[in-house]
């Protein structure tokens, strides 16, 4: 089995890579971090129409271009690199593929062509200020409401969530948890935004009092399709992990070639060495864990709930370890505002936590394989 990417792929690489260079440098991510919208419309709008990023992997049929899942690993790696200020991982990881896995022609071929443009900016508003992340967590109500529903409860930590304006909500009906479309601009819908350890991937409350609402798929079957969801979304996440442990390692590496200490490169004291060796094992470790899980989604095989779980708990902990001896290896400055070194912490300590910790994954992990 060949895990290497194609020519084309790579190809695909390099010229997201120099757009985000070009679009997403330290100065910009600190421009948006500290604004309420997070992002530049501008930039997103550039995504979406020149390079096609948002349909990349959503059927041509419904105004996508019909690529992969390996190619959305190829995006996101590079997004985690430079921490991208978008709101691409909540709408085209989590609602384009909650879509997609609803089962709901009808929803597809109205909502899919909108996210693939950019014109649309969506997200899924499933977790609550319980903070459970399966199932069981969902408590918010769907009532029947003429031809629609309507919508009561409050979803927590919804990315994005303050600038969408597509929420696919996951409430409870009397057949079950179901999906529902709110429009987040409608009468009973309130978004606050909440403060967070990482400013660069935005967050938000989502309060819903009788929100008027359009049932997505079968009632009643809605966490088949989110549960599916998660398992991708959470090897995207691996995915931008790795992006961003290979961008601390490498900041790493060239500061322990450049400063001198005691007349040496501190490279050349064992202790540092130690620590890069280190880095560089957990770094390619969750490559290949994050690379196998993406073609696990990629191919929808029966692997997927085993790797996914895999590839969260082993590159979260990957991320925040080299992170964090990122910053022990620059010493003092890597303490300092001006370094990015803590933009890079803060986003691995935010991801590691997103969708359940490690040991969350590990036991769940466990429940899978029946152990």
């Amino acid at each position: 089995m060949n895990f290497a990417f194609s020519e084309e792929q790579e190809q695909l690489r390099t010229s997201v890579r120099k757009f985000l260079e070009d679009k997403s440098p330290e100065s910009e991510v600190r421009r948006l971090m500290e604004t309420d919208e997070g992002y530049d419309p501008a930039v997103w709008s550039q995504m979406g129409q020149q390079l096609g990023l948002q349909g990349l992997a959503i059927p041509e049929e419904f105004g996508g271009s019909g690529y992969g899942f390996i190619e959305l690993v190829v995006v996101l790696e590079e997004m985690g690199r430079s921490l991208l200020c978008a709101p691409y991982f909540s709408s085209v990881v989590m609602a384009a593929n909650l879509l997609l896995n609803s089962g709901d022609d009808a929803a597809k071929k109205e909502l899919l062509p909108g996210i693939a443009s950019g014109e649309t900016i969506a997200t899924v508003a499933y977790v609550e200020e319980s903070g459970i992340w399966d199932e069981s967590g969902v408590t918010a109500t769907a009532t029947k409401a003429g031809d629609g529903y309507t919508i009561s409860g409050t979803k927590s930590f919804v990315l994005d969530g303050h600038t969408a304006n597509l929420l696919l909500v996951a409430a409870r009906t009397a057949g079950g948890v179901s999906i529902f479309a709110v429009d987040a601009n409608a009468s009973g819908v309130t978004r606050t935004l909440l403060q967070t350890l990482d400013t660069t991937r935005k967050q938000a409350k989502i309060t819903l009092t009788d929100a008027p609402a359009r049932l997505i798929g079968a009632e009643g079957k809605g966490w088949d399709a989110l549960g599916k969801t998660l398992d991708q979304a959470v090897v995207a996440l691996a995915a931008e992990q790795v992006g961003g442990s290979q961008f601390c390692m490498d900041m790493a590496v060239q500061y322990a070639k450049d400063r001198v200490q005691f007349g040496r490169p501190i490279g050349s004291f064992q202790a540092i060495k130690h620590k890069c060796a280190d880095m560089l094992l957990e770094v390619e470790s969750a490559k290949s864990a994050a690379y196998y899980a993406g073609w696990a989604a990629a191919e929808d095989n029966d692997e997927l709930p085993t790797v996914a779980c895999l590839a969260k708990s082993y590159c979260s902990e990957a991320y925040f370890h080299t992170a964090a001896e990122n910053i022990q290896i620059h010493g003092g400055i890597g303490f300092t505002w001006e370094h990015p070194a803590h933009l890079y912490y803060k986003r691995a300590k935010t991801s590691e936590l997103i969708f359940g910790d490690p040991t969350y994954h590990r036991e769940l992990l466990c429940q899978r394989l029946g152990i």
